[in-house]
């Protein structure tokens, strides 16, 4: 991997790990068409993503070092178990455990099987659907200008609970597969589960946090080796994210307070067109090799 691909690569990580999008798709869309072919690989995309969720911690601190002030506390009893951080810490790590146990798991398929464009494909396209499905829920909860307020209005993250932060988990679990979305998937979750938009938004992206954090350091054993990525590039393309991710972070959380996520839905189901019809032309392969040809 060249300097050039590794700014590029690092521009679309930022852009579309927190839009529900899916940037692991993207990775390996784009990663095909600057490597002639080849896919930049999962270690890559993993490593990559501690630059995003760094933006993650950095726009978060404050309410990240209450939570965990608060839930270490409340371990040796000096706030009540029932205080709305310590609770929020217990409903990450509860939330984490599905893509932890279940990354593991099928650790093999990710990195190969699943990368398949085919599956991208499918995920892209349904995943929309289900997430258009879902924001079309969330409208009809929503309070009416000039009305009086419905009984039952949008939740917010006080009324988390332990099954709901569950499910949460296995939405975000349902992300390991490229194209899913890892906010696509989560913010879903949260509005079926009757969660308002921000609500939704904002918990998955503190969910993320340990996940993120645990791949991409688990990862890092296999950059220069079976991903073939020199650590160079893959430190430059990360920085990138970063620095990227801290801006759409920003922006996408004002955006949802007035806005749905239909412009997403569209761009989901019409990047899944695109890419069948690529495929089924010949201009990208479903089952990319691994990029070889380190460089230093």
């Amino acid at each position: 991997m060249g300097w050039l691909e590794a700014i590029v690569l690092g521009i679309v990580q930022g852009l579309t790990e927190f839009l529900p999008i899916s940037s692991s798709a993207h990775q390996l869309v784009v990663g095909q068409l600057f490597f002639s072919g080849h896919d930049p690989g999962s270690a890559f995309t993993a490593v990559t993503q501690l630059g995003t969720e760094t933006a993650v911690l950095i726009y978060f601190w404050h309410d990240i070092v209450r939570i965990i002030k608060q839930w270490a506390l409340s371990l040796v009893k000096k706030v009540p178990s029932s205080d709305p951080d310590a609770r929020m810490g217990w409903f990450v790590i509860a939330g984490s455990m599905p893509i932890i146990i279940l990354g593991l798991f099928f650790q093999d398929a990710i990195d190969t099987t699943l990368r398949n464009l085919w599956i991208t494909v499918a995920m892209l396209g349904g995943v929309g659907l289900v997430l258009g499905w879902a924001d079309r829920m969330a409208a009809r909860r929503e309070p009416v200008p000039g009305a009086a307020r419905r009984q039952l209005g949008p939740k917010g993250l006080t009324d988390l609970s332990w099954r709901d932060a569950i499910i949460y988990g296995l939405a975000q679990a349902c992300a390991l597969i490229p194209g899913v979305s890892r906010s696509g998937g989560t913010i879903s979750a949260g509005l079926f589960l009757g969660y308002s938009r921000p609500a939704a938004t904002r918990y998955a992206f503190l969910l993320a946090i340990p996940a993120v954090f645990g791949s991409g350091v688990y990862k890092l054993k296999d950059i220069g080796e079976d991903a073939c990525v020199a650590w160079g590039p893959t430190i430059l393309a990360t920085l990138i994210a970063g620095f990227v991710g801290y801006a759409v972070i920003a922006w996408l959380l004002r955006y949802i307070t007035t806005h749905s996520f239909t412009p997403f839905v569209l761009y989901r189901l019409g990047l899944a067109v695109l890419l069948a019809v690529l495929l089924l032309t010949g201009y990208l392969d479903p089952q990319a090799p691994i990029v070889t040809g380190c460089v230093s």
